[in-house]
Protein backbone atom coordinates (compact mmCIF):
# COMPACT_ATOMS: atom_id res chain seq x y z
CA UNK A 1 0.00 0.00 0.00
CA UNK A 2 1.18 3.63 -1.18
CA UNK A 3 1.05 6.49 1.48
CA UNK A 4 -0.76 9.00 -0.43
CA UNK A 5 -0.61 13.00 -0.04
CA UNK A 6 -2.85 13.03 2.97
CA UNK A 7 -0.99 10.53 4.90
CA UNK A 8 2.42 12.33 4.20
CA UNK A 9 0.43 15.25 5.98
CA UNK A 10 -1.18 13.82 8.72
CA UNK A 11 2.14 11.92 9.92
CA UNK A 12 4.42 15.28 9.33
CA UNK A 13 1.56 16.81 11.28
CA UNK A 14 1.93 14.41 13.97
CA UNK A 15 5.83 14.57 13.93
CA UNK A 16 5.40 18.10 14.15
CA UNK A 17 2.99 17.82 16.87
CA UNK A 18 5.29 15.48 19.17
CA UNK A 19 8.32 17.47 18.12
CA UNK A 20 6.57 20.44 20.06
CA UNK A 21 5.21 18.96 23.03
CA UNK A 22 8.91 17.97 23.44
CA UNK A 23 10.60 21.51 23.19
CA UNK A 24 7.69 22.38 25.61
CA UNK A 25 8.18 19.70 27.86
CA UNK A 26 11.96 20.64 27.72
CA UNK A 27 11.27 24.03 28.06
CA UNK A 28 8.88 23.21 31.36
CA UNK A 29 11.82 21.37 33.11
CA UNK A 30 14.61 24.10 32.26
CA UNK A 31 12.10 27.34 33.97
CA UNK A 32 11.35 24.61 37.14
CA UNK A 33 15.12 24.15 37.28
CA UNK A 34 15.69 27.53 37.06
CA UNK A 35 13.33 28.56 39.66
CA UNK A 36 14.45 25.74 42.03
CA UNK A 37 17.76 27.33 41.32
CA UNK A 38 17.11 30.50 42.54
CA UNK A 39 15.02 29.12 45.42
CA UNK A 40 18.20 27.29 46.89
CA UNK A 41 20.52 30.59 46.19
CA UNK A 42 18.23 32.24 48.25
CA UNK A 43 18.33 29.79 50.89
CA UNK A 44 22.55 29.69 50.59
CA UNK A 45 22.83 33.04 50.68
CA UNK A 46 20.17 33.15 54.15
CA UNK A 47 22.28 30.02 55.37
CA UNK A 48 25.66 31.63 55.44
CA UNK A 49 23.93 35.36 56.97
CA UNK A 50 23.08 32.87 59.77
CA UNK A 51 26.55 30.99 60.06
CA UNK A 52 28.22 34.60 60.08
CA UNK A 53 26.33 35.63 62.64
CA UNK A 54 26.91 32.11 64.94
CA UNK A 55 30.53 33.20 64.47
CA UNK A 56 29.93 36.36 65.59
CA UNK A 57 28.30 35.11 68.76
CA UNK A 58 30.81 32.42 69.11
CA UNK A 59 33.81 35.15 68.88
CA UNK A 60 32.03 37.37 71.60
CA UNK A 61 31.11 34.52 73.85
CA UNK A 62 34.34 32.86 73.89
CA UNK A 63 36.57 36.99 74.71
CA UNK A 64 38.24 37.60 77.59
CA UNK A 65 35.85 39.72 78.30
CA UNK A 66 33.10 37.13 78.93
CA UNK A 67 35.53 34.09 80.16
CA UNK A 68 37.21 35.84 83.23
CA UNK A 69 33.87 37.21 84.70
CA UNK A 70 32.38 33.79 84.16
CA UNK A 71 35.67 31.99 85.44
CA UNK A 72 35.68 34.31 88.37
CA UNK A 73 31.88 34.11 89.51
CA UNK A 74 31.45 30.30 88.37
CA UNK A 75 34.55 28.46 89.14
CA UNK A 76 35.64 30.86 91.53
CA UNK A 77 39.29 31.53 89.78
CA UNK A 78 40.94 34.95 89.51
CA UNK A 79 43.77 36.34 87.07
CA UNK A 80 47.00 35.20 88.68
CA UNK A 81 49.45 38.32 89.76
CA UNK A 82 52.98 38.39 88.34
CA UNK A 83 54.23 36.49 91.48
CA UNK A 84 52.11 33.86 90.43
CA UNK A 85 53.63 32.86 87.13
CA UNK A 86 56.33 30.24 87.55
CA UNK A 87 58.69 30.18 84.44
CA UNK A 88 59.87 26.69 83.50
CA UNK A 89 63.10 26.74 81.59
CA UNK A 90 63.44 24.28 79.19
CA UNK A 91 66.60 22.07 78.40
CA UNK A 92 68.12 22.54 75.28
CA UNK A 93 68.02 20.78 72.12
CA UNK A 94 71.23 18.41 71.44
CA UNK A 95 73.03 19.57 68.43
CA UNK A 96 71.24 18.49 64.58
CA UNK A 97 67.70 18.41 66.17
CA UNK A 98 65.00 20.99 64.94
Amino acid sequence: MRLKGRHWLMLWLVVFVVVLLAITTRQSAGFRTARRLGELREERTTLEARRAELERQIRVASSRQVLVPLAERRLSLHEPSDSEFTLLPLPPLPEGEP
